[in-house]
């Protein structure tokens, strides 16, 4: 089932939606700063990075190649659809919209990769930007709530979730994000979608009203 105008009159206020990315950017914070979390962070990365199966490496990195293409393919490919234009509309906001956020935050926060602060992080994938949050996680994670948004079926949330899982994990076992970066991301990329889809539902609402 797609969306429809009726299942999108069920979300709220988006000034709600909103309030709620403005307390997770403030949870941010902590993460980033406190000695405590960056401890855990390294430990869970030295773990899953040392210890990872390197027969994967090639498949990892098919993986994690995979969230770019087919966040940015995914509302053009929409868009081409009569009958699912609108919902390319929106895929194509929400995608906009996290990819501007979770950059701005990059160089805000502008923490370093992992691999450039521990030269022991075996780094088996390309990665440049500053690290926090990470920028392919919330590609996976925005592009999988709006699919699971707008066809509204269970197989697809469990295939698109499970796509975006694999895409965050690749990100640390390749070694260029902490699990806190792509724990961000995958939270980033899921309140985008959610706030996207209810801005939408909240403009037809108030178009229908005059």
């Amino acid at each position: 089932m797609v969306m429809s105008d009726q299942d999108m009159h069920t979300y709220r206020n988006p000034v709600l939606l909103g309030a709620l990315t403005a307390c997770f950017l403030v949870s941010l914070l902590p993460v980033v700063h406190i000695p405590f979390f960056q401890d855990i962070d390294v430990n869970v990365l030295i773990l899953i990075n040392l210890s990872r199966i390197h027969s994967l490496d090639a498949f990892f990195n098919l993986v994690t190649d995979t969230a770019g293409a087919v966040g940015m393919l995914t509302p053009l490919i929409l868009l081409c659809i009569p009958r699912l234009r609108k919902a390319g509309v929106y895929g194509l906001i929400a995608y906009l919209a996290t990819a501007l956020t979770s950059n701005a935050l990059k160089y805000i926060l502008n923490r370093p990769r992992p691999f450039a602060t521990y030269h022991f992080i075996e780094k088996m994938t390309s990665g440049g930007s500053p690290s926090f949050p990470s920028g392919h996680t919330t590609d996976a994670f925005v592009t999988a709530g709006v699919l699971s948004l707008v066809f509204r079926r269970w197989y697809v949330t469990v295939v698109v979730y499970l796509w975006a899982i694999l895409v965050a994990y690749s990100r640390i076992d390749l070694g260029v994000h902490y699990p806190s970066d792509v724990l961000a991301g995958a939270a980033l990329g899921s309140i985008a979608a959610v706030v996207c889809y209810g801005v939408e539902g909240w403009l037809i609402r108030k178009r229908e009203a005059f």
